[in-house]
């Protein structure tokens, strides 16, 4: 009976937790967030430009993501349409009860899980889709910034725009057995995206079975002394992820692998040693691997002289983004504008979604519009990841960071 008592009191305890955290955050969601139109916007290696023609009839002090309809080129679109893609994993509430614990939910606790969770998503989503992909339901989510981000409007935009480029007005004829063909190896093409997709986002589940899901995640932590309740930081959750990965028994799983740095050092011959691994077949194979490395920027609050370390790291293509946040409190950077970090926020709480059923809804696994930070109030503990697909990757990756650091310590030590 007491026990009983216990569980029905944690569970109680829990909905109140849900409850806060969603009055607590659901604002954040609806905020606003505005974005300079002078300067290019980075995302995961990506630039972008808001420029507009008619500077006249913008705000004086920078415009906004709401003013969309004189911006010259895809970029609104595309940029908006490539932040939503990505995969965003938050708290969740009523999941299967996690094992030695009253726990159904995750709210207050599992942030610096799930933005590991975000960034290693990121890492499969190279690896199976690689960096040009986006989903083509991401202009459907609903948007909470502005009516001026529908995708009727940019639709309209982009349209404009590329008759406008082309000077065309009449689209080029394809005959109809060309046509076919096209419609055919594009339905196959975006039939294999889209199985990856959901294949990637029930990898992180909310249930025991899920290779990449709280519920595993968890059960590694045990090892670094962590369990269900506690707050991880973003050197545990590194070490966490390399394990889970070793652990993940799913066939599609077994072409990747995960270092992470000793030291904030990459060895380039265990990096290369973990490449170099069986893959089950009778000849050796490379593996692709996810560079983790836990760093810190500063002492008790981050040295602003890492900005351009920081910008230079997500100005890459193969970086997979940043564990990091402010005090307490995860967020997964994954870009910036000027000196503010873009971020995804994993505290707005979700209910369960069962990945398990056919065709399970992907709307709550995208966040809808993108937030900013000033670089100043990022927390200096963080874990920068990295996606090689094989030896030539980290090679490029090797000079590009072997540069940034260099540069760094040098206005360090100037």
């Amino acid at each position: 009976m007491e026990a009983t008592g216990t569980d029905e009191v944690e569970k109680l305890k829990s909905k109140f937790m849900s409850a806060w955290h969603n009055m607590k955050y659901s604002w954040v969601l609806k905020t606003k967030t505005y974005f300079s139109r002078n300067s290019a916007v980075f995302l995961l290696g990506k630039c972008y430009h808001f420029k507009s023609d008619e500077l006249s009839e913008l705000s004086p002090d920078g415009s906004c993501l709401d003013i969309v309809n004189k911006v010259i080129s895809g970029n609104v679109e595309e940029f908006r349409k490539d932040f939503i893609s990505r995969i965003w994993l938050t708290y969740r509430e009523d999941f299967p009860q996690i094992k030695e614990s009253a726990l159904t939910t995750d709210c207050g606790w599992g942030c610096t899980l799930r933005t590991g969770q975000m960034l290693l998503a990121q890492g499969l989503v190279l690896h199976f889709l690689g960096r040009a992909w986006t989903w083509p339901g991401a202009l459907n989510i609903e948007n909470s910034d502005s009516e001026s981000w529908t995708s009727h409007t940019v639709k309209k935009l982009t349209a404009s725009f590329e008759a406008s480029l082309t000077g065309e007005r009449e689209p080029k004829v394809l005959s109809n057995d060309h046509k076919e063909a096209l419609e055919r190896d594009c339905d196959n093409s975006e039939m294999r995206d889209e199985v990856y997709h959901r294949k990637i986002i029930s990898w992180f589940g909310d249930s025991p079975p899920a290779s990449f899901g709280l519920h595993q995640l968890i059960e590694y932590g045990k090892k670094s002394g962590k369990t269900a309740g506690d707050w991880y930081g973003p050197a545990v959750v590194a070490h966490i992820l390399r394990k889970a990965v070793e652990e993940a028994r799913d066939p599609e799983l077994q072409g990747i692998t995960i270092y992470v740095a000793q030291d904030c050092t990459v060895y380039s011959l265990d990096v290369v040693d973990r490449q170099c691994s069986s893959m089950g077949s009778e000849k050796a194979d490379m593996k692709a691997v996810i560079i983790l490395v836990p760093v810190r920027l500063g002492g008790e609050r981050t040295n602003m002289d890492y900005l351009e370390f920081v910008k230079g790291i997500l100005s890459l293509e193969y970086c997979v983004g940043i564990i990091g946040g402010k005090p307490k409190q995860s967020y997964y950077f994954a870009g910036f504008q000027d000196d503010s970090l873009i971020y995804m926020d994993p505290h707005y709480c979700q209910s369960f979604v069962d990945v398990s059923i056919k065709d399970f809804p992907l709307e709550s696994f995208h966040c809808p519009s993108p937030k900013k930070m000033s670089f100043k109030n990022m927390d200096p503990s963080c874990t920068i990841g990295f996606y090689c697909r094989n030896m030539q990757d980290f090679e490029r990756i090797s000079e590009e960071i072997t540069r940034s650091v260099s540069s760094i310590h040098s206005k360090l030590w100037s």
